[in-house]
């Protein structure tokens, strides 16, 4: 992929991000973000207004939200396309190259923290299952499988309890573009674009941060300006009514 060309595919993502980032913040739920959260922890912090609980909210939101959605809009996508190949068939798994002699499945996530036990379980039956695939089509090459991570320095071969290797940030750009150098050139080419769209992004997260206090205030504080922790502890901890269960036809 040529420079102009890898630029303008990391200036498509990025705006594909900013995109996401504003819509999340516009559809956000102040209800529902703050049942989530612990109240305890607000109240022995000291809070007493309702812009701190607000901004509070909104940053541990929008953090854990921009993690999962840069990597689904952004690194996976531009691997993907620099991967080549074509989509694998099997389920779960994205990118199937071959060469004269390799057959390579490659699973490509943003990050070596992306998952949980039974996922990493489902990795590893995803790939079982793409093995005996190439062993159907009887093809003379060598079987491989790669998990690819757009970011971290894990790096590893097989071994007797899985049949992939791991390739991370540098090693893993590398493995795909033959460029040891391609890993720092996704950050040099992001160039100016963050912050073209950065003022875009702060004008939705004030308006965000306004609608949410309106809320707060309404819902949540005395007829005093106060905060009404009780009702913050009854929203996120209450009791909730058995579930009806369902008539038999």
């Amino acid at each position: 992929m040529e420079v102009h060309e890898l630029e303008n595919l990391i200036k498509q993502q990025l705006d594909v991000f900013y995109e996401r980032r504003i819509l999340t913040l516009s559809k956000l739920d102040l209800g529902k973000t703050l049942k989530r959260k612990n109240p305890y922890l607000f109240r022995a912090l000291g809070i007493q207004k309702a812009s701190e609980i607000v901004e509070q909210l909104l940053q541990a939101f929008m953090s854990a939200s921009d993690e999962s959605v840069f990597g689904t809009v952004f690194l996976e996508p531009i691997a993907k396309q620099i991967c080549g190949g074509i989509t694998a068939g099997t389920s779960g798994l994205d990118v199937i190259t071959e060469t004269p002699e390799i057959y390579t499945v490659i699973q490509i996530k943003s990050g070596p923290n992306w998952g949980n036990s039974s996922q990493w379980k489902q990795l590893k039956r995803d790939f079982s299952e793409a093995q005996e695939e190439f062993i159907r089509k009887q093809l003379k090459k060598q079987f491989r499988a790669l998990l690819g991570q757009c970011y971290g320095r894990r790096n590893s071969e097989p071994d007797a309890r899985r049949i992939y290797a791991i390739r991370s940030g540098q090693a893993f750009w590398e493995e795909i573009t033959g460029d040891s150098d391609f890993y720092l050139k996704l950050i040099r080419l992001m160039k100016d674009y963050p912050l073209q769209h950065r003022i875009e992004f702060e004008k939705a997260w004030a308006q965000a941060v306004n609608r949410f206090e309106l809320e707060f205030l309404k819902d949540f504080a005395t007829p005093e300006g106060a905060i009404d922790w009780e009702k913050i502890v009854q929203l996120s901890s209450g009791k909730s009514p058995p579930k009806k269960k369902k008539k038999q036809s």
